[in-house]
């Protein structure tokens, strides 16, 4: 996965983070990218084209993303799936890690933070 050839999902309910996402995922070279505001969409949207790398807000109004998370795996044992949340405790995280996601970012993020956690996840794909 070359960084500027990966498509990019992602499941945030808040248009401004999905925007400001989308906007520094182009700076960075990935014009690949698609949205979903809820859970539901997001489900879709993988299931119809499998993106390298998700980036997963945590707290969706449709469901926990945790559990999404989960499911992403189900469909595919090794989806990148990056983390987001407001509420970066250290519970959320272990579990976040625990469950699958290849990073965690906590809100608000900086453009150099997404760099680093697509680093990673280009990364553990290398190794697989």
């Amino acid at each position: 996965m070359k960084t500027t050839d990966c498509s990019v999902l992602i499941i945030d309910d808040v248009t401004s983070v999905r925007e400001y996402l989308r906007q520094t995922l182009m700076l960075l070279g990935i014009t690949h990218v698609s949205e979903a505001s809820d859970g539901s969409h997001g489900i879709s949207s993988y299931n119809k084209q499998r993106h390298d790398v998700v980036f997963l807000d945590i707290e969706l109004p449709d469901c926990d993303g945790k559990n999404l998370l989960r499911q992403l795996k189900e469909i595919n044992p090794n989806a990148n799936v990056v983390i987001m949340t407001a509420h970066s405790t250290v519970e959320n995280v272990q579990q976040s890690i625990l469950a699958g996601a290849c990073g965690f970012i906590a809100k608000p993020f900086s453009a150099k933070k997404i760099e680093s956690v697509l680093a990673k996840c280009h990364k553990a794909q290398a190794l697989r």
